[in-house]
């Protein structure tokens, strides 16, 4: 009998749409031979599965059931790509373990640490990764311009603390710009996070691990006119997205290295993404970590899988095999 898995996606925040790519990517990856599958998107107390375009039933979150005509469907395992919380921060994933349903990427404590990129950035710090040094404010504290910029200099990054697709981001060069820039960082989160801007080539390594086996794939350099990776860089083809990377075998293996190192100090699971800067004399720079990384065709990871010559449907048969 074929399993039936939901592709949990949407959320609370600006990635919303985004998150709604990724889940019509996962949906044409899965093998439909094996499963049967199911979209539901969440917005808020609203819960729906979409049975197509036009058609939608709601959730029964009392067990994470939905009515199809006179027949009870229960969801057998969750496919988490909700950018944003609920379901990238550890909320959804507190939700599934409770009900005892499976899903694909890590529980509450990594999530909610990965989400949180202070927190995150400098527990790793503590084992010996290399991080920008930042300063993190939160709503209602308040610090002078000259204390930022004595902490992170110029030009910096301020960033919502929480989130991701570059929404409320803004590299800062000059410190007339500090001040709208966290106004517009606060417009998307509670707490902002402030980074001194590292000069070099970035790339980002994905990878998974199952009982049996770990899977690192191929680096993507990515390379822009823009400012920074922002959003019409990330969706609007305002990039140049490289894989393999243009760089050599041995720094190649050594981001793959820290990549599953990170994996197995955060005790990860299903696919995560980990972001770098590399300076010029090869120090390997950590950005930040995402749990579940975007998952439309031209996402990061689906290339990934395809230079590493993988079916990126046995890939996620695999993330989904491996919690039964």
């Amino acid at each position: 009998m074929k399993r039936t898995i939901a592709i949990v996606a949407g959320g609370d925040t600006s990635e919303f749409y985004v998150s709604l790519r990724s889940a019509q990517g996962i949906y044409s990856f899965i093998d439909k031979g094996k499963y049967n599958l199911y979209i539901v998107e969440v917005h808020g107390l609203e819960w729906n599965v979409m049975l197509t375009d036009v058609c939608k039933v709601s959730v029964d979150r009392n067990d994470f059931s939905f009515m199809r005509g006179n027949d009870k469907v229960k969801f057998d395992f969750a496919y988490i790509t909700i950018h944003g919380t609920p379901g990238e921060d550890g909320r959804i994933q507190g939700y599934f373990d409770m009900l005892h349903i499976p899903y694909s990427c890590c529980g509450v404590l990594p999530a909610a640490m990965t989400y949180d990129k202070y927190v995150c950035n400098q527990y790793l710090k503590g084992f010996g990764l290399y991080v920008s040094n930042s300063v993190l404010i939160r709503k209602g504290q308040s610090m002078s311009d000259e204390e930022i910029i004595d902490k992170v200099g110029l030009p910096c990054f301020v960033k919502p603390n929480f989130g991701g697709s570059s929404f409320g981001v803004t590299k800062v060069k000059q410190k007339e710009e500090l001040h709208p820039s966290l106004n517009k960082a606060f417009g998307e989160a509670p707490e902002v996070l402030i980074e001194a801007f590292i000069s070099g080539t970035e790339l980002t390594c994905g990878c998974y691990k199952t009982k049996t086996k770990a899977v690192v794939f191929p680096l993507t350099e990515v390379v822009t006119r823009n400012e920074f990776f922002d959003y019409n860089a990330k969706y609007n083809g305002e990039v140049q997205e490289i894989t393999p990377a243009r760089v050599s075998k041995e720094l190649t293996q050594s981001i793959q290295t820290t990549t599953l190192s990170i994996y197995d100090i955060l005790g990860c699971s299903g696919i995560i993404r980990a972001d770098f800067i590399i300076t010029a004399d090869k120090k390997i720079n950590l950005l930040e970590v995402n749990t579940t990384p975007g998952m439309t065709a031209t996402s990061f990871i689906p290339q990934q899988v395809k230079a590493a010559n993988l079916d990126i449907k046995d890939v996620l048969t695999d993330i989904i095999e491996n919690k039964f």
